[in-house]
């Protein structure tokens, strides 16, 4: 279903979008991001589109294409590169993060019954997990799809309105980090210790992994191990985040208020005001991979970057 006509959407989007930026005041946030090389000194915000109830998990595909989802509306949108917006899946299991694969599959946290789904280019959906140990986890949340192919989950408890249980009816303790190896054969404990682990976002040549926990308001970062598993767990910056993403400078972007970026050392770049309520994640896709694209409660907005994205 296309959310308008090829058409008329590039005709009135092209009217939309120039009708609805917004060039920034020059705050000390923003003036630092246009310092440290993000943004462009005119850069401006773009609003996409505003007629959802909650934008979460933005996802770029190889072309650079953006699918995100609508999650009270269980829909999964695509906005292309040629600035069409299109729902792409509905229904969509409830997705909430998403990630592409090498293979081009949409992998989604599809919390309506707390599973990992693997979305082919033309729809066609694989469950990936079911359970942990026959026991249903919490919510998987948000993903990563590591270089060599396994799949980092965070398993935070936020209830559902539409479930038709209880935290209690999962049976696992704690809300936590897991693994799927590339061979999908078993998930497995990436790191216990975490209190509610949200946002997740790796290095483009895996060997670093950054998970934000909401329960203490932090993010982290971890090496990776050539098995897949975590070590030497190190505290980065003193901020939780809701979803993130990573640019070829290895710079990390952060959601909660607005957009905060930090480089890789984990020194404050700047800041990005958002005028919603919440920014809930973000990544960086478009033809030439350089429009940071960032979901932010009811609805989806652009600016173009001078870094580029690397998922």
């Amino acid at each position: 279903m296309v959310y308008r006509s090829l058409r008329l959407f590039w005709i009135c989007s092209f009217v939309f979008l120039v009708n609805t930026s917004t060039v920034f005041a020059q705050t000390d946030g923003v003036q630092a991001l246009i310092e440290n090389g993000i943004i462009a000194q005119d850069a401006k915000l773009i609003l996409v589109d505003s007629h959802f109830v909650f934008t979460e998990g933005p996802a770029v595909d190889r072309y650079g294409n953006i699918f995100f989802t609508d999650q009270p509306n269980d829909r999964i949108w695509e906005f292309d590169t040629a600035g069409t917006l299109s729902i792409f899946l509905s229904p969509a299991g409830r997705s909430n993060g998403m990630y592409f694969d090498k293979k081009g599959n949409l992998i989604s946290c599809a919390d309506q019954q707390n599973q990992l789904w693997s979305i082919s280019p033309k729809k066609k959906i694989s469950v990936l997990l079911k359970n942990y140990h026959g026991h249903l986890l919490n919510g998987p949340n948000d993903l990563w799809v590591a270089p060599a192919g396994g799949i980092y989950i965070t398993d935070p408890y936020y209830p559902r309105p539409y479930w038709n249980r209880k935290k209690a009816d999962t049976a696992i303790s704690g809300e936590k980090l897991y693994y799927l190896p590339a061979n999908r054969k078993r998930l497995t404990l990436a790191d216990s210790s975490t209190v509610k682990p949200n946002g997740i976002v790796g290095s483009p040549d895996g060997r670093y992994l950054y998970v934000a926990d909401m329960g203490l308001w932090k993010t982290f970062r971890y090496e990776i191990a050539a098995d897949g598993s975590l070590k030497n767990k190190k505290l980065f910056v003193d901020m939780g985040s809701d979803g993130m993403t990573i640019d070829n400078k290895g710079n990390l972007y952060l959601t909660g208020n607005g957009v905060m970026v930090y480089d890789s050392t984990g020194r404050p770049l700047g800041h990005l005001p958002i005028p919603e309520e919440w920014t809930a994640n973000i990544c960086i896709g478009g033809k030439n991979k350089n429009s940071l694209f960032i979901t932010a409660s009811k609805s989806v907005y652009i600016i173009p970057t001078l870094v580029r994205g690397v998922e």
